[in-house]
């Protein structure tokens, strides 16, 4: 067997790593293993917060350094804290916010508030996917803003994800940060945060370079991510945004496309 020829294996969560049951596969834990037995880590890169992150790190044994948050957060999993963590500017969102419902109507919307133990809050109308991750319902407009937080969501009654992010873009892209991360997953960032941030400076801390990291990711706010890193890998699933721009495409997250590239590279 060869060397491996990335010292950073770099991979989202949801429609990545996970499969639609949130489960890993045997396979692809197994592929995961071989790349770190042969020299590379693997880091954990996800949209989701901490507190909706860290069952399925510890589920893994994973106990290494992963990114949440978008970015925002740079967690240790072995030793459950955070290392950093960067909050949206809640006045600059307000107004973000007030501009876009001026040129879109309405919206619903839900917030991750900071921390280890920071909620999700879902606001009226806000459609929540089924599943076990907690969260606390509100109705109060005034408590969405009462503590930090890492991020908005945001949902349009009418208009589809793709709609929303261009119409947020177009409308708030100068004081915040706006991405897709999932279906009906539109959310809103500090200006200049994204994956590549929080993995930039996880990669950092480990001693490795852009130059030696392969990822993989299946939507939008994958983008960044792998214009970071030497090789983007597109899962079978992926958004096509996400497609036009990777270096190559594998198969789905239901189908161990991890799995598939990482034994072929150690396998060259």
């Amino acid at each position: 067997m060869s060397t491996f020829p990335y010292r950073l294996v770099a991979t989202d969560l949801d429609g990545t790593l996970l499969r639609a049951d949130e489960s890993v596969s045997g396979r692809t834990r197994d592929a995961l293993v071989a790349a770190t037995e042969a020299g590379a880590a693997h880091i954990v890169v996800t949209g989701r917060a901490v507190p909706w992150t860290r069952h399925i790190l510890d589920d893994l044994g994973y106990e290494g350094i992963a990114v949440c948050g978008q970015g925002a957060q740079v967690y240790h999993a072995g030793e459950h804290r955070l290392l950093t963590s960067l909050t949206l500017d809640r006045q600059l969102a307000g107004l973000a916010l007030s501009k876009l419902e001026a040129e879109v109507g309405p919206l619903a919307l839900a917030a991750s508030r900071d921390g280890l133990e920071g909620e999700v809050l879902i606001g009226p109308g806000y459609r929540v996917q089924e599943g076990p991750l907690p969260y606390v319902p509100y109705e109060d407009p005034a408590e969405l803003w009462a503590a930090p937080l890492t991020k908005l969501y945001l949902q349009h009654p009418t208009l589809d994800d793709d709609q929303l992010t261009r119409a947020a873009r177009e409308t708030v892209g100068g004081l915040v940060d706006v991405v897709m991360a999932g279906p009906g997953i539109v959310e809103v960032l500090p200006l200049g945060l994204s994956k590549a941030t929080g993995l930039s400076l996880a990669a950092r801390r480990l001693g490795v370079k852009a130059a030696e990291t392969i990822a993989f990711g299946d939507m939008p706010n994958d983008i960044p991510m792998f214009g970071w890193a030497a090789h983007g890998v597109a899962m079978g699933n992926a958004h096509e945004e996400l497609r036009a721009v990777a270096d190559e495409v594998t198969a789905s997250n239901e189908e161990d496309g991890i799995a598939l590239v990482l034994e072929r590279l150690l396998s060259a």
